[in-house]
């Protein structure tokens, strides 16, 4: 997102109030709308702060979720389920990170079929400093205080849960 001056007044309650004189209730219209700006604004934050690191937030994902298995590797499909990402947006993934020496694949010690991504000790590294800076800036989180984040965690899980994001 680039900087700009803030409009003069909120454009979303605007069509809010005309989607309501003109076709009907703006309740679930405005909500949408509001999560998908707000997905805009977080990610474009995120990014920007992760620019320096080398990084975007889906390689910061992959990195942050291999530092999270217990042996600091996992294989390709398990990547993709646990960040939900189509397996050519995984392989996409794990090829930058790999070509920036902050990954690598090895052989499944089991399966032929598989192969595993390994963080390096420079992932980890990066890592560390990215998630510094992002944790530093709340992630780009601003205006909600932990407990209103904690609900809109709790808001947002409930329309997760409906779409079959998760049992």
């Amino acid at each position: 997102m680039t900087p700009r001056d803030p409009l003069p007044f909120d454009p979303i309650l605007r069509a809010a109030s005309l989607w309501s004189e003109r076709i009907g209730p703006a309740t679930t219209m405005a909500a949408v709308t509001s999560v998908m700006r707000v997905q805009q604004i977080l990610l474009s934050s995120v990014d920007a702060i992760l620019r320096p690191h080398g990084l975007t937030f889906a390689r910061y994902e992959a990195l942050v979720l291999l530092t999270f298995s217990r042996t600091g590797r996992l294989p390709m499909r398990t990547m993709g389920e646990r960040l939900q990402l189509h397996p050519t947006s995984v392989t996409n993934i794990v090829d930058r990170l790999q070509a920036d020496g902050l990954v690598r694949r090895i052989p499944h010690p089991t399966d032929r079929r598989a192969t595993l991504v390994e963080i390096t000790e420079d992932g980890t590294g990066r890592m560390e400093q990215a998630t510094r800076a992002v944790t530093a800036v709340g992630f780009g989180m601003t205006g909600l205080d932990g407990a209103e984040q904690a609900q809109l965690t709790e808001l947002l899980g409930k329309v997760r849960h409906a779409a079959g994001d998760f049992h």
